[in-house]
């Protein structure tokens, strides 16, 4: 890395500190979560954050992108939301000069740099799979034109682990097209009862801008330059591939799990691993960055068979495994 590129890259690490401390003005709490989200970001990839209601999930992508300075639009799935709903549709318009009659593209919500897809488990798989391409292409066809969505570009999508009469469940292989699997849970006592109080006044805090989308652009080009030795990537390899029960060296992967995760999720652990080395000021990645991200990178590669599910077998439950057998 060249010295001129080092020293602004070292700007531009110092300032995620800050970020941190602007969303905490909002959000109490939830500081694995938000970590997490912005591995999403860094990593140039696209989460799905499971909750139940009234854990701030709205809010904390929100201010997020104000902190960030970044478009923030809120698309809330329904079953009777239509792809056009999300990318966009042509309108028929006039030249009030010539009377000539010309169909224009009316851009979708999902034309932001930070997109939050609310509940996207209660639309049908159609428009779900509109929302997936936009994620993966990182743009958007209509009409036989390619239209480029905006550079950073993130997709949240939530789902609510309790309700799920009427919902459609995305299959794995979409799934698998989530960089993380991020839960959420309650806040402490603690942390609740500073919610109750700092959330039932007048008081209203002020989000300063941290970084720009340009600056994001640069953080994430950072990311991928972020040193990991040839150790730390084999022993990705094998906690991988030792997840498929055709020839793990795991017996309980082997008694619980139909299938493993795919080489995907290697490539993930790797780039979400060099986003925490730089979200925690390093230019190197550490084991510690690889334990703590296997849980929302693996959780949704894996699939419990149906003797798990009636013994109430989690995937973290076969992730705390992987990690206590195949060692560093």
């Amino acid at each position: 890395m060249e010295t001129n590129n080092l020293t602004h890259y070292k700007t531009l690490v110092a300032k995620l500190p800050l970020l941190k401390k602007e969303i905490a003005k909002v959000i109490v709490g939830q500081h694995e979560a938000i970590d997490e989200i912005l591995i999403s970001l860094l990593a140039s990839g696209h989460c799905l954050l499971e909750g139940v209601p009234g854990l701030a999930k709205t809010l904390m992508v929100k201010t997020m992108s104000e902190a960030l300075h970044m478009s923030f639009k809120r698309i809330q799935f329904t079953p009777d939301l239509m792809p056009g709903d999300i990318v966009g549709t042509e309108i028929l318009e006039e030249d009030h000069e010539t009377g000539r009659k010309f169909f224009k593209f009316n851009q979708g919500p999902v034309f932001a740099n930070v997109v939050l897809a609310d509940e996207i488990n209660r639309t049908p798989p159609k428009t779900q799979a509109a929302l997936l391409e936009a994620m993966q292409e990182k743009s958007v066809t209509y009409g036989g034109t390619n239209y480029e969505l905006p550079n950073p570009f993130l997709i949240i999508a939530t789902q609510n682990p309790i309700e799920q009469a009427g919902t459609y469940p995305l299959p794995e292989a979409q799934l698998d097209r989530f960089l993380l699997y991020i839960k959420l849970n309650y806040p402490n006592e603690q942390e609740e009862l500073d919610v109750l109080k700092g959330t039932t006044g007048s008081f209203k805090a002020d989000i300063e801008r941290v970084l720009t989308d340009s600056e994001i652009v640069d953080l994430q080009k950072l990311t991928r330059q972020v040193h990991i030795s040839d150790d730390l990537i084999q022993w990705i390899n094998r906690l991988v591939r030792a997840s498929r029960p055709e020839g793990s060296p795991s017996d309980f992967v082997k008694e619980w799990c139909d299938w493993g995760a795919g080489p995907r999720a290697g490539q993930a652990l790797v780039l979400c691993a060099k986003a925490r080395a730089v979200l925690s000021e390093r230019f190197s990645v550490i084991p510690e960055d690889i334990q703590t991200l296997a849980y929302p990178v693996l959780r949704h590669r894996i699939a419990m068979n149906f003797r798990a599910e009636a013994e109430n077998i989690s995937t973290d439950q076969v992730i705390d495994q992987l990690l206590r057998t195949i060692k560093a």
